[in-house]
């Protein structure tokens, strides 16, 4: 099979597109022939050589993909309803960029109905992470007000339309106007650009100084302090990357003083018990809502593989992921000739 491998350490151009064995689906397992993988921020950490996978998992990078079961587990196949020939969409711990991909059965969810493969190959991951932090971790209730930082990225774009669909006001941070303009039209309530507003003083603005019930923040450094201070009385504040830098101060007292949950978590090397969990769950409360458009795809680019031996399409998604200019998942095309 080919696959994009990280030939070292480095900028965008070290992906390239080889030859490898093709995996073989173990117990519990099943072989994907991939026609979509996601390109998730995780990626392009492991590629710079600050995020490497867990044990055991390929080093092939890519965390999400969508295709059709070619081969697996017959007893995990027919427990999990899955038959081959089925489309389905999975989370891996790595291995995504490639033609073919073991997953977890448990790991599997169908492609929802009227979506394509390469809408849903980014949905493993942002849904995955969105359900277990903002709903799971952060108890995010109807009537809450959530503050999503990022708002326009593949975990951004997630959360607005989850936190919407049930019953949350929902404030988004955005670099641009024009960004600050799609997390509204996802439906996002209020929009603050970053650059231009102070979101803290937004947010209390906005909130009529009461202040925030949970916060999805994907920056951490600086950025704590300030969501500290606007996150309402048994606030929580859900860390789920340090874009910003990995040391924060804060008012620790406030913490106290108004009864504050700090959590942090990561996906990537949680077992995959846990991560059967989180499909059950969105199998039940979120996949009929995908089916009925209550939730939209949205998908920035596309990047072609192509059938020829060399690609560079890899390298120009991770470039548009570094580029920051992007609204929603980036997404590589398997199949497309």
């Amino acid at each position: 099979m080919r696959a994009f491998e990280i030939s070292s350490p480095g900028t965008p151009d070290v992906l390239r597109l080889v030859h490898r064995p093709a995996p073989v689906a173990g117990a519990g397992e099943v072989c994907i022939r991939v026609s979509a993988s996601g390109i998730n921020r995780p990626d392009v950490l492991q590629r710079v050589g600050k995020y490497p996978p867990p044990a055991g998992a390929s080093d092939i990078p890519g965390l999400e993909v969508a295709g059709t079961i070619v081969d697996g587990d017959p007893k995990a196949m027919a427990h999990a309803g899955f038959r081959l020939g089925d489309r389905v969409c999975a989370l891996v711990a790595g291995g995504g960029y490639a033609e073919l991909c073991s997953a977890p059965v448990a790991q599997c969810l169908p492609v929802p109905l009227g979506w394509t493969d390469a809408q849903a190959a980014g949905l493993p991951e942002t849904c995955f992470t969105v359900w277990t932090n903002v709903f799971e971790r952060g108890q995010l209730q109807s009537g809450d007000v959530l503050l999503v930082q990022g708002g326009t990225s593949g975990i951004g774009v997630t959360a607005i339309q989850l936190a919407k669909a049930f019953g949350a006001t929902v404030i988004a941070t955005a670099g641009s106007d024009d960004k600050c303009a799609a997390c509204l039209s996802l439906g996002a309530d209020f929009a603050i650009n970053y650059r231009t507003h102070d979101f803290e003083l937004e947010a209390m603005r906005i909130t009529q100084g009461r202040g925030v019930d949970v916060i999805l923040d994907m920056v951490a450094g600086p950025y704590v302090v300030k969501e500290v201070r606007c996150l309402a009385q048994e606030g929580r504040l859900l860390l789920i990357a340090v874009q910003g830098g990995v040391q924060a101060e804060f008012d620790a007292g406030l913490v106290l003083r108004k009864r504050l949950t700090l959590s942090g978590s990561t996906l990537r090397a949680r077992s995959a018990a846990v991560k059967a969990e989180i499909a059950r769950a969105l199998r039940v409360r979120v996949w009929p809502m995908l089916e009925r458009n209550v939730i939209r795809p949205v998908v920035h680019q596309v990047f072609a593989v192509g059938r020829a031996s060399t690609s560079i399409a890899a390298a120009q998604a991770h470039t548009v992921m570094e580029s920051n200019v992007h609204i929603g998942k980036l997404v590589l095309d398997w199949e497309t000739a």
